[in-house]
């Protein structure tokens, strides 16, 4: 069972109302809000770090899009006045934010990662942490991603591109835990 420091930081990455906006399609993990859930409950009963990550697009078709309401984070996952906020314009929560010093000043050299989409600003943000030499935990279970055309046009089912990213992932980046072992360990 991992074990994690007192002063782990839980990272919660994209989890705003634009998300679940149906032109992004077909999702895999349909219970990850719920063990994303879970997870920040105990962060906040233990009085652990939790860090909130905001997507803010330079796209104008996005569901990211500021000055709408799919920019606001989910209701469930309304950060306290005590947790820290970031919000970045690509996909890697460390570029351009400065998310890396504020962990740095705090001593703070695990992260839990959890979000959305696992191919995307999940991975992109652990392979970030993992390059920094941050001990990096990506719960599966509590991140999701949606069906991928790629540039030959054929689609790839969610399951398949959240499988594939993890696994990548694994190689030199994070460990790849799921929830219930999180929990058992924090």
């Amino acid at each position: 069972m991992p074990t994690f420091a007192s002063n782990a930081a839980l990272l919660i990455i994209d989890l705003q109302v634009g998300i679940n906006h149906p032109r992004l399609g077909p999702r895999n993990n349909p219970e990850a809000e719920l063990r994303v859930g879970e997870l920040l409950a105990a962060w906040r009963m233990k009085g652990r770090p939790v860090v909130h990550v905001r997507h803010i697009s330079r796209e104008p078709d996005s569901v990211f899009r500021p000055g709408q309401s799919g920019c606001e984070f989910q209701p469930a996952f309304t950060p306290l006045a005590s947790e820290a906020v970031f919000e970045k314009n690509v996909p890697d929560a460390f570029c351009h934010t400065g998310l890396e010093r504020w962990l740095h000043v705090r001593g703070i050299s695990e992260l839990v990662i959890v979000g959305v989409t696992t191919n995307n600003s999940v991975e992109s943000t652990a392979r970030t942490a993992g390059n920094l030499g941050f001990d990096t935990a990506v719960v599966a279970d509590a991140c999701y991603t949606f069906d991928l055309q790629d540039r030959n046009g054929r689609v790839w089912p969610a399951e398949d591109v959240h499988t594939l990213a993890l696994t990548t992932l694994a190689v030199d980046y994070a460990r790849i835990l799921e929830s219930a072992a999180v929990l058992a360990g924090s």
